[in-house]
């Protein structure tokens, strides 16, 4: 078991990407916890046996609802119905991405916009979207979920680094504009997490060994470590942080 966050029992929770990698761990962190909570992906058969799994863990069972992220209307539809059914979503985790590697040359206009939309402008609009009956509520919690590439200046993917680059912006941006209606906004930003995509496309022993010599801590990031921490930033726990990017990477020099 881990830390048990009281406040959090029964928070209605939204969670974007949530059906594998970092963000499975996220959903599953706070089904343990009591949340209510909802998540969105594309992926029909992950998300499936992700549910299923919590369900035998005997945690409170989330609800998944198939969505594309990249249709925009179809997605605020989405947080709308959950609004108008279920009540104010308390926590938002911006977490759905894509950080396939891509060269300088390979990058179309289309490409482009396709990365820039999946890994930033849904941000935008979740918050858009459900801001409104968090003001009501007079209380909120956003986390935003970055990356450490573009602080250490990762090549291979420029318009992935670009777009969790302006995720932090994005935060501080809202952090002061709904910090007045006590609405706080942060972001957890990961370090080379192993997820299963991770270790299966990228994760051979020369980078394994290199990774080791960078990180402090001299075992490999989970998706756990991550989840723990978006739990803090959505806890009462945490009520005196915002506009924060609070990094989580074993210490890497």
């Amino acid at each position: 078991m881990n830390a048990k966050y009281f406040d959090l029992e029964n928070k209605r929770v939204l969670v974007t990407g949530g059906g594998s990698g970092i963000g499975a761990s996220i959903v599953e962190h706070f089904c343990e916890q009591g949340s209510e909570v909802y998540f969105v992906d594309i992926n029909v058969e992950d998300s499936n046996n992700l549910v299923t799994e919590i369900k035998n863990k005997n945690y409170k069972t989330p609800t998944f609802i198939k969505c594309d992220l990249l249709n925009i209307k179809k997605f605020q539809n989405v947080l709308e119905n959950i609004i108008s059914e279920k009540g104010p979503i308390n926590i938002l985790v911006n977490n759905a991405a894509n950080d396939e590697r891509h060269t300088i040359d390979e990058v179309t206009v289309d490409l482009w916009n396709e990365r820039i939309n999946i890994n930033l402008r849904h941000f935008f609009f979740a918050v858009q979207s459900v801001k409104s009956a968090m003001i009501k509520e007079k209380k909120g919690v956003i986390v935003n979920m970055g990356s450490l590439s573009w602080m250490v200046g990762m090549g291979g993917m420029p318009a992935y680094t670009a777009a969790k680059a302006g995720v932090e912006a994005l935060t501080r941006s809202f952090a002061k504009d709904l910090g007045e209606h006590n609405i706080r906004v942060n972001t957890v930003v990961p370090g080379w997490t192993m997820t299963k995509r991770q270790v299966e496309k990228w994760l051979t022993p020369e980078a394994e060994k290199k990774l080791m010599e960078d990180q402090c801590l001299k075992h490999k990031l989970m998706p756990s470590d991550i989840a723990k921490a978006v739990l803090f930033f959505s806890s009462d726990q945490s009520s005196g942080c915002t506009n924060q990017c609070y990094i989580v990477d074993k210490g890497k020099l």
